[in-house]
């Protein structure tokens, strides 16, 4: 029988907790968090995003989409430790990144405004805003020329800036599916966006 995370822990276990969960029992969601919490906390996300409150935050994360996914999860002869494990992975990946882009906004800014201090402030920028809207309608319009799935796929991750697990939960798909698709989106998009 294939080991599970835990080695304490049998998939007969585990199968009877997700059993509960799936049928509703969030108190299940104890067991599991018992088993795995500290585990997915240590070897999963610390070591991908080494600030303990943030990894305490992705913790959380990983157990409140688990228990929204529950009903997706599949009972096979492995243990719900790698769905866990993913997830976490996953999480812990997108707030580093989402934290990576805040940090090169942040000093974007600073180096800005020591700039507006020490050479004065600089000449206003011309209104971009026709250029801005151009470029809207032409990404609207290239948008509906493509396939509507490979559409959606760039609207919900590039437009309006959500994770992959929540792209791939909206789209009804698993996340390695949702990148696939983006993938080859992306790849459409190149060919009716205009040059």
């Amino acid at each position: 029988m294939p080991a599970t995370a835990d080695e304490s822990v049998t998939l007969d276990q585990e199968r009877e907790v997700i059993a509960r969960l799936q049928c509703g029992d969030r108190s299940a969601a104890a067991e599991l968090y018992r088993w795995y919490g500290d585990k997915l906390y240590r070897a999963v996300i610390l070591p991908r995003l080494p600030n303990p409150e943030l990894a305490e935050d992705v913790l959380k994360d990983t157990f409140r989409l688990a228990m929204e996914r529950i009903h997706q999860f599949r009972l096979e002869d492995r243990s719900i430790w790698f769905w866990l494990r993913r997830i976490a992975s996953n999480r812990a990946i997108d707030v580093h990144r989402a934290r990576q882009r805040a940090r090169k906004f942040q000093e974007k800014h600073d180096h800005e405004e020591t700039a507006d201090r020490t050479m004065g402030r600089p000449p206003p920028r011309p209104d971009r805003a026709p250029e801005i809207a151009e470029t809207k309608a032409m990404v609207e319009l290239s948008l509906s020329r493509m396939n509507p799935r490979y559409a959606m796929a760039l609207r919900l991750r590039l437009i309006e800036d959500r994770d992959r697990e929540e792209c791939a939960a909206l789209m009804d798909v698993k996340v390695g599916t949702f990148d696939v698709l983006l993938h080859r989106a992306c790849k459409a998009f190149k060919k009716v966006y205009p040059p």
